[in-house]
C-alpha cells in the first residue's frame, strides 16, 4: 500500500514526496528529453507517489502539457495534481505579473485545457502581484472553486506577513516555500505559522538545486541557472560540498544514499507534508520515493543539521542583501 499523509486542511491523502516538473523550464535547466520525463512520471507512480506539481510558468506550459499526458494515461482520482498562476504572457513569451480576476479566470481554462482534466486539485499564486487588490484575487479563486475548476487554493513564494493577510480574506489551505537542510530561514515565521494553523506546506528545493544530493565534489562548473548562484560558486561551493560529504558514514548507517537521508530528514520537520523533488529520469524518483514513511533518530536528525550549517562557510549576500 502506498504511503500517504494527510494535507493539512485539504483533507486530501497525498505521498509526501511529490514529482515537480520545474525542470520542464529549458531556460533555466536546458533541454530535457520529454519522453524520459514521462517514463519517470509512470516510475514515480508505480512508486506510490501520487502528487504532481506544475505551472503555466515552467516552459511556457509545457510542464502543464507534459504532465497532461501522463494524467491520461492513468487513473485521474488515483493523482493529485497542483499548478500555479501568475504571469500574463506576452506573444514573444516575455512576462509580467497579472492576478486580476479576468486573467486568472483565462489562465485557469487554458491550464485546465493543457492538464486534460475538468478540475485542478490544487491551485496556487505562483508569486506576489502587489498590484491586483487581495479581494479580487481572493474572490476569482473562490469563483473557481465554487464553479467546480479547483478544489482548494494556496500560495508559492509568499511571505508569512502577505500569507497571513490573505488567510484572513479566504481559505488559503496550502504553501509551497523553498526550503532546504542549508536554506532553513522559514523556520523562522512561516513554519510554524503554518504548523499551528494546519496549513499543507509542500516545500521545493529540499535538496537545494541538486547540491545537497551529495553527488558533486565542489569541482564542477554549470551552464544552467546555477552558473550565477552564489552556493554553487568558489570556496563556498567547495566548502558545501564537503558538509554534504560529511553525512556519508550517517547515511551509511541507515541503508541510504545522502539523497535519501537528506530527504528523510527534511520531511522531518512537523511542519512539512510534502518536499518537491526536481525529477529527470525514473532512476532519480525511484531513489526519492524509497524514503516514504522512513525517519531518522532525533539525535542523527540534530547532527545532520549541525554539519550543514558549516559555520566555517564563507558567507553571502541572499537576492534581499542580507549575508547568510
Amino acid at each position: 500500500m502506498a504511503h500517504t499523509v494527510v494535507f493539512g486542511s485539504t483533507g486530501l491523502k497525498v505521498s509526501p514526496v511529490c514529482f515537480g516538473t520545474w525542470q520542464l523550464s529549458p531556460r533555466f535547466w536546458g533541454d530535457q528529453p520529454r519522453q524520459e520525463v514521462l517514463q519517470a512520471m509512470h516510475a514515480a507512480f508505480d512508486a506510490g507517489v501520487t502528487f504532481f506539481d506544475t505551472a503555466d510558468a515552467y516552459g511556457d506550459g509545457l510542464g502543464e502539457k507534459v504532465l497532461g499526458e501522463f494524467l491520461a494515461e492513468v487513473p485521474r482520482d488515483k493523482v493529485v495534481v497542483c499548478t500555479k498562476v501568475f504571469n500574463h504572457f506576452r506573444p514573444d513569451s516575455s512576462r509580467y505579473p497579472d492576478l486580476s480576476a479576468a486573467h486568472v479566470r483565462q489562465r485557469c481554462d487554458i491550464e485546465l485545457k493543457r492538464l486534460g482534466t475538468d478540475c485542478i486539485d490544487i491551485y496556487l499564486l505562483h508569486l506576489v502581484d502587489v498590484l491586483t487588490p487581495m479581494r479580487e484575487i481572493t474572490g476569482v479563486l473562490e469563483e473557481l472553486r465554487q464553479r467546480g475548476k479547483i478544489r482548494h487554493y494556496g500560495v508559492s513564494n509568499h511571505p508569512v506577513e502577505h500569507f497571513r493577510a490573505l488567510r484572513h480574506l479566504g481559505d488559503y489551505a496550502v504553501c509551497q516555500p523553498p526550503y532546504s537542510l542549508v536554506d532553513a530561514g522559514i523556520e523562522k515565521d512561516l513554519l510554524p505559522y503554518c504548523e499551528a494553523e494546519n496549513v499543507g506546506v509542500m516545500v521545493y528545493s529540499p535538496l537545494h538545486k541538486g547540491l545537497l544530493t551529495g553527488k558533486y565534489t565542489g569541482s564542477e562548473t554549470f551552464t544552467d541557472f546555477r552558473q550565477h548562484h552564489p552556493d554553487f560558486q568558489g570556496e563556498r561551493f567547495r566548502a558545501l560540498c564537503g558538509a554534504v560529504h560529511e553525512l556519508k558514514p550517517i547515511a551509511e548507517r541507515y541503508g541510504m544514499s545522502i539523497y535519501q537521508l537528506v530527504l528523510t530528514a527534511t520531511l522531518m520537520h512537523p511542519a512539512i507534508q510534502v518536499a518537491v523533488v526536481g525529477i529527470k529520469t525514473a532512476a532519480q524518483i525511484r531513489e526519492a520515493a524509497g524514503v516514504m514513511g522512513r525517519t531518522l533518530d532525533r539525535e542523527d536528525y540534530f547532527e545532520i543539521r549541525r554539519i550543514l550549517a558549516a559555520p566555517s562557510l564563507p558567507r553571502v549576500k541572499d537576492a534581499t542583501g542580507k549575508t547568510r
